[in-house]
């Protein structure tokens, strides 16, 4: 990765950016303190929200951190396949003692207004799911001083984002937790996601951009393996989602090394677009009949998901993780940064000593 970012943060270490209140200001904070790059995650917030998180977090620390946010999808054809999934889910409505919500609540996520906070007020790096800014966005940000780093799940994807003028694409395997940032969203191709080592091979012979991998990683040997396959640095979600400082429901934390919820899938079931989860009760029975509709899917059950959590209902919740999740390690954030580190510098000596035969004396 060029030294003009990564001398943003000591160590080769991203906090990854989760939606939907886990990624709060002190938990990019204290990964930021610890010498890692802490990011916030704009997506479902407002413009506003989106700027008081940013003011809040750098009152908390000087060092750089960035910002995420989602691309505008297009729009969606078939509002029948919507009106089925909504009655399906009537039945949930009425157990949680909720309305659905409403389906055309917005599309863009507020992007134009955020990006313009952006400019006004620029942070150090900006990045982006689900799809590729456009060049000049990527240009205008570029003028204000800020990276730009994109998501690819492809080496095709990946060439788009080199195209585009960023700085560095992250590549997220398949094993990542949460949303799978794919630039177009097509039904047909669910299932074949890439894992991350392969992945970070192919987008590495495909772009000269630095890459970021991305996707189930949670100990610090697992760092070393893709830094050795070429990645510049690791994005970690899971990892930090157990954290003390995490904004994560603690019924969410608490699951991750429930023994009761024993494998993740790739779901549609919470959002209309493909996802990975801990497999619960709501997953299992809605998953195999959720129509391909972000963010429609979303909006529809995003009470459902409230009223979940409100009830303690871990069943009825989007727990969103990564394939490692049994991994997950309830540390304070900045303590996670430091072991990882300390792993990382291990795994490292330990492969250097295996290139020279042993141990060198």
């Amino acid at each position: 990765m060029s030294t003009a970012l990564t001398g943003l943060f000591p160590h080769p270490i991203v906090q990854a950016p989760m939606a939907g209140g886990v990624s709060v200001p002190p938990l990019a904070a204290a990964v930021c303190e610890a010498g890692g790059l802490g990011f916030l995650a704009a997506g479902y917030k407002t413009a506003d929200g989106m700027y008081q998180e940013i003011k809040q977090l750098r009152s908390l620390t000087s060092r750089p951190f960035g910002v995420n946010l989602f691309m505008p999808q297009p729009e969606y054809a078939e509002s029948g396949a919507v009106e089925v999934y909504a009655h399906q889910l009537a039945g949930e409505a009425t157990w949680y003692d909720t309305e659905l919500g409403d389906p055309d609540s917005g599309r863009d996520d507020g992007y134009d207004t955020k990006l313009a906070v952006l400019r006004d007020d620029p942070v150090p790096v900006v990045s982006f799911h689900f799809g590729v800014p456009s060049r000049e966005v990527v240009d205008s940000l570029h003028r204000v001083g800020t990276f730009v780093l994109v998501t690819a799940t492809t080496a095709e994807e990946a060439v788009a984002v080199e195209r585009s003028g960023a700085d560095a694409v992250i590549a997220q395997g398949v094993e990542a937790g949460g949303h799978q940032g794919t630039h177009r969203d097509v039904p047909e191709n669910d299932g074949s996601g890439v894992g991350l080592l392969s992945l970070v091979a192919q987008v590495r012979e495909s772009v000269s951009i630095p890459v970021v991998a991305a996707g189930g990683l949670m100990r610090g040997s697992q760092i070393a393996a893709v830094l050795a396959a070429g990645a510049s640095a690791a994005q970690l979600g899971t990892a930090f989602l157990a954290t003390a400082e995490s904004g994560a429901y603690e019924l969410h934390k608490d699951a991750l090394t429930n023994p009761l919820f024993v494998r993740t899938e790739l779901t549609r079931a919470f959002s209309g677009r493909p996802a990975r989860g801990l497999v619960n009760r709501f997953l299992r029975e809605h998953g195999p009949y959720a129509p391909a509709a972000y963010p429609e899917i979303h909006h529809l059950t995003a009470p459902l998901r409230k009223a979940a959590a409100k009830a303690r209902d871990a069943q009825g919740m989007a727990l969103w993780a990564g394939q490692g999740h049994r991994m997950a390690r309830a540390l304070p954030a900045g303590r996670l940064v430091e072991v990882l580190v300390a792993e990382l510098d291990a795994a490292r000596t330990a492969l250097s000593r295996g290139a020279h035969g042993g141990e060198v004396r």
